[in-house]
């Protein structure tokens, strides 16, 4: 995306599909076509009026043409973009594009996961690196407590720190009726855990739970035309840093150093303008990560910079204000949940976590062990 595009498009529809533990027999598809009308209902757009259709899931080899028989679709334009839970930034970023060419008016981004009800190595199968099996790893956690082993140790990180990103996300789930964890969390109960893999406690890891969601995304001229307030999106970028986590070559920093930049670019933003971030939270150490990589504070000081509540209701930034993978919902690839997080906060339908300044929101995806980095910027009216 460049500036001429800044925006150029809308997000004028937004829904989850149903969350936690879905009925018996439902399949992704299911939870792809459940989102997607409510995302309809959201906007008062029609499903004639898709013209174009964006889908990804771990469980559903062929997810567009799946979706679009079901739907009865037969669109002018599809991507099945498969980079993990970034996918839906991708997405985003693409759909944006082919709305400016005319390649399409209205377009649909979707996903669905049943991995609770299937198990997570059902839903998930992983892909065997012949040099990093016979070491045994507990994939995916070990990659990121690789990634949170190196910080500690090379910038000071602690483990408290780590919890306090945990603690965080609970204390915005509490606010959020659809989240799954309930109950308060206290840095204790972080670090007192069962330990899974070596600094990463089991509530150092994002939830392992059913669900989907749905995004509808069009011109500006027809966004004018729906039923809610239009959210634009003002910038994205995409950057891949490699496929294994043997291939990672700094444990410390990601692609989101050059996925940020690019959004913020197209933009015309910085940092500072951001009211809310929406950073992919598959474990503690992520959100750490991409404070640092996208601009947020300087490398290193993450783990300062959310120590004791900042990035907690009422800290310094808003971050995961939903709850985020680790305490509202991570339903194997949380991307688009998070996307959808940053239109209603923008909107002010957030009800008791809702920010009084919404202007401009960020959500970051995360794909893979640290591998694909893809970020998209939204704005209200009144940001552009």
């Amino acid at each position: 995306m460049t500036t001429r595009t800044r925006g150029h498009a809308a997000v004028v529809g937004v829904a989850e599909s149903d969350l936690g533990i879905v009925g018996p027999h439902m399949t992704p598809v299911d939870l792809m076509a459940q989102a997607t009308m409510r995302a309809l209902d959201d906007c008062g757009l029609k499903l004639s009026d898709v013209d174009a259709v964006f889908a990804a899931s771990a469980q559903v080899r062929f997810g567009p043409m799946m979706l679009c028989e079901y739907l009865g679709l037969n669109p002018r334009t599809i991507d099945g973009t498969q980079i993990g839970g970034s996918s839906f930034m991708s997405h985003l970023a693409h759909a944006v594009a082919v709305i400016e060419l005319g390649l399409c008016e209205v377009a649909l981004i979707a996903y669905g996961s049943t991995q609770r009800s299937v198990s997570r190595a059902a839903a998930s199968p992983t892909d065997i690196n012949p040099y990093e099996a016979p070491f045994r790893p507990v994939m995916p956690a070990s990659a990121y407590a690789l990634a949170a082993a190196r910080h500690m140790y090379q910038f000071g990180t602690t483990r408290e720190q780590l919890a306090d990103v945990a603690v965080a996300a609970r204390q915005w789930a509490l606010l959020n009726p659809k989240a799954w964890e309930k109950e308060p969390l206290s840095r204790e109960q972080v670090l007192g855990a069962r330990m899974l893999s070596d600094p990463l406690t089991v509530r150092d890891c994002c939830l392992v739970l059913d669900g989907g969601g749905a995004m509808i995304v069009t011109s500006a001229a027809t966004a004018r035309d729906c039923r809610k307030l239009p959210i634009h999106v003002l910038g994205t970028g995409e950057a891949i840093g490699h496929g294994s986590i043997s291939g990672m070559a700094d444990l410390t920093t990601t692609a989101a150093a050059v996925s940020g930049p690019r959004a913020f670019a197209a933009a015309g933003l910085a940092p500072a303008d951001i009211d809310v971030a929406l950073l992919y939270d598959a474990f503690t150490i992520t959100p750490i990560l991409f404070l640092e990589d996208l601009g947020f504070c300087a490398k290193g000081e993450g783990g300062s910079f959310v120590q004791d509540g900042g990035i907690a209701p009422g800290g310094r930034l808003a971050v995961n204000t939903n709850g985020g993978g680790l305490s509202y919902c991570h339903p194997g690839m949380y991307g688009l949940l998070a996307m959808i997080e940053c239109v209603r906060q923008l909107r002010g339908e957030c009800g008791a976590r809702q920010l009084a300044k919404h202007n401009v929101a960020l959500a970051h995806g995360n794909g893979g062990v640290l591998s694909s980095q893809c970020t998209a910027i939204f704005g209200t009216p009144a940001a552009l």
